[in-house]
């Protein structure tokens, strides 16, 4: 099956369903899956609440021939709207409840709470403008965070989840593991018996899981993913169902090949600014270009990701930053060598 694929629908092994919800993003889908037991269905990862998603829905439902009151449990990997968006929606049609992570709703509530993300998106306009963003650009980001607002709405009641538990989810108990990096908070979900994980967007085929800087979360992000990836290798996966692209078999490989990218990533990045140092701006440029030209959202993605790779090599101490003119510029430390 290729991502050029139409179809809203497939059935996979154990009766699961899996509905590519549409994204008016690059990524184009977003996989949730409805998992059956004698009880009806568990929903996991419902999608972005925009008309066409919610259309998707009830054309796959009615497909399917499933109902809205079949469907007593909903099940959040993370928060990311994609994932979490018509999570509300969901539960006022259905009555079910809502399972997230503790960390994972907290940031809902960054985001979208009381003061709608005001304080969130101050905190990443100050972080982006620091690192060279020009203030046209800067101010193209809070604008666009609030827009997320009403494709997130209504939001749901939750219940948490606790990594380390084990929950029923079909016929089968499914362990939780704790997955951050990509998003803190994070839950993937391990089937011993069939070997099968839920896992987010932790392990993507085809394509590289955003890892990005978020403001207040003093934390390593990058360091965090590679450790949960590292984690995640140790186990069995015989079919993974991932949260973008399609269900896939080499969990393991695939592992290995994200390492490796994020190991050439940091390489080239030193690359760069031992030849010329520059600031966390200059470097997304340098590394994305023309492929986030004019698009915020995918700008977003690509600074955040830039200064999640950054910051790391700081910690490590094998970049150093200065403030020039207001603005953070990078460079390679002398005493540091770079690989040919």
């Amino acid at each position: 099956m290729s991502e050029g694929v139409q179809t809203k629908v497939s059935l996979l092994p154990g009766g699961i369903v899996q509905v590519k919800v549409p994204l008016p993003f690059s990524l184009r889908w977003v996989n949730s899956y409805l998992i059956p037991d004698a009880a009806g269905y568990t929903l996991i990862d419902p999608g972005l609440h925009t008309d066409e998603a919610v259309q998707a829905w009830s054309e796959s439902l009615h497909e399917q021939s499933i109902s809205f009151d079949s469907i007593h449990t909903i099940i959040l990997t993370h928060q990311h709207p994609d994932h979490y968006g018509l999570a509300g929606w969901f539960q006022e049609r259905t009555g079910a409840p809502v399972y997230i992570s503790e960390l994972s709703y907290a940031y809902t509530q960054r985001l979208w709470g009381v003061d709608l993300g005001a304080e969130f998106a101050a905190s990443l306009t100050e972080l982006y403008a620091e690192q060279g963003m020009p203030q046209s650009v800067v101010e193209e980001i809070a604008p666009h965070l609030v827009s997320f607002v009403e494709r997130v709405s209504p939001q749901p009641t939750v219940t948490f989840l606790k990594a380390g538990e084990t929950m029923a989810i079909g016929d089968s108990e499914w362990h939780m593991i704790d997955s951050p990096g990509h998003a803190r908070g994070q839950l993937c979900f391990y089937e011993p018996l069939k070997k099968w994980m839920l896992c987010g967007d932790q392990v993507l085929p085809n394509i590289t899981p955003n890892i990005s800087v978020v403001p207040g979360e003093n934390h390593d992000q990058l360091q965090q993913f590679l450790d949960s990836l590292e984690e995640l290798k140790g186990y069995e996966v015989e079919l993974a169902f991932p949260g973008h692209r399609d269900p896939f078999t080499n969990f393991g490989e695939r592992i290995v090949q994200l390492a490796a990218h994020h190991e050439r990533r940091l390489l080239q990045i030193r690359e760069l600014i031992q030849v010329e140092p520059m600031t966390g701006y200059t470097l997304c440029m340098r590394l994305f270009g023309e492929r986030i030209a004019g698009n915020t959202h995918n700008l977003r993605f690509a600074m955040s990701e830039t200064l999640a790779h950054l910051f790391h090599l700081e910690r490590q101490g094998l970049v150093a930053g200065t403030r020039q003119h207001d603005c953070m510029v990078y460079s390679v430390k002398p005493t540091t060598t770079v690989s040919p």
